[in-house]
């Protein structure tokens, strides 16, 4: 992995909002075919990062690269544009329209100004199948299916756009048990067909079974960016509270 140019490069990121510094020269990287874990306690930074590389916010200093190319993000059709695409906790859809009207919200397919409504039940089937995602049908209203089957619905939508870079900010935090290992068992597959998740989560036990890596932010700076399984469960939340790589906090404890 280490020998190939990252997916995504985030340097010497910073960010302030009026007199409160949200990031200080903060690092994100990300390759091909990886889960990384983005950590840190609220107002550590994590959600900032994030927002700046979804185009939802802009950063006062720093660079970001796309298949080391820098690219220039200032809003969220940028991210777009460049592959990126965002799940957010409170999922975009609207529980009165089905799936196919859901995953092309926003990007509807017009013909003669009509909506080419087959076309694009068409396209939501072949989206949803190509990640084995079952629903009751098409034509049910988002609004009658169960959380897992949404957070499906939202992933789908996001990939079926040639997304390259696929951020979940607490995907699973609503979901049960059955339903999380469901949405956890379609990011293996994402990752099996080489897209390159950030997976921000509070879930300790979720993130290290599930992240090759971890990103810990603390006061919007980087502690440590390393394999996950170079840690214990109990090492990582020692870093996240402490806001110090493992060694220091070793060698003074």
């Amino acid at each position: 992995m280490a020998t190939t140019t990252p997916l995504v490069e985030m340097h010497h990121i910073s960010k302030h909002f009026g007199g409160i510094q949200a990031l200080s020269d903060a690092h994100l990287d990300l390759y091909l075919g990886e889960v990384l874990g983005v950590l840190g306690h609220n107002g550590a930074g994590k959600s900032t990062l994030i927002k700046i590389l979804a185009g939802a916010e802009t950063a006062n200093e720093g660079s970001i690269f796309i298949d080391g190319h820098e690219a220039h993000i200032s809003d969220p059709n940028d991210a777009r544009r460049h592959g990126i695409e965002t799940i957010y906790q409170e999922l975009a859809l609207c529980g009165n329209l089905h799936a196919p009207a859901n995953v092309f919200m926003g990007r509807e397919l017009h013909k003669w100004g009509f909506l080419r409504k087959r076309a694009m039940k068409d396209e939501a089937d072949k989206a949803l199948s190509r990640l084995n995602i079952r629903i009751p049908s098409l034509d049910a209203e988002v609004q009658s299916m169960s959380g897992g089957q949404r957070q499906c619905i939202s992933i789908g939508r996001a990939v079926h756009f040639d997304t390259k870079i696929l951020i979940m900010d607490e995907p699973t935090a609503a979901l049960g048990m059955e339903e999380s290992k469901k949405v956890m068992d379609l990011i293996v597959e994402l990752k099996r067909q080489g897209l390159g998740i950030i997976w921000i989560s509070h879930d300790i036990h979720e993130v290290y079974n599930f992240t090759d890596r971890i990103t810990i932010l603390n006061g919007g700076r980087n502690v440590i960016t390393a394999p996950t399984r170079d840690f214990t469960q109990d090492q990582i939340v020692s870093m996240i509270i402490s806001g110090r790589p493992i060694k220091t906090v070793a060698a003074e404890g």
